[in-house]
């Protein structure tokens, strides 16, 4: 099960990476008070138009190994639960416990 929450969101981030130029143009566009509101309205319509998954608020980090959509370290792009098991067992180079 999260090897297709993993594939879905591997999908998103390559549309995201598509259409991130045109959607950011459409939005400026949108935004841009000196425009007629004609083209403002039309810059929105084509915007709307876009794919939903084109967007990269609907991206969401997620862990390689487990699925896992909450508490993700970006750097290692694994969880919490994770990173854990990794750092106590070792595999992790340059992870050790602190102590003070």
């Amino acid at each position: 099960m999260s090897e297709k929450r993993n594939i879905r969101d591997h999908k998103r981030r390559l549309l995201a990476a598509k259409y991130e130029l045109r959607r950011k143009l459409y939005k400026a566009f949108c935004k841009d008070p000196d425009l007629p509101s004609d083209m403002r309205d039309k810059h929105r319509y084509k915007l709307s138009k876009l794919p939903r998954n084109s967007s990269l608020a609907r991206v969401r980090n997620r862990c390689i190994f487990t699925g896992r959509p909450r508490s993700v370290y970006k750097f290692f792009r694994i969880s919490r639960i994770v990173f854990r098991g990794l750092a106590s067992r070792g595999p992790l180079m340059g992870i050790k416990k602190s102590s003070w």
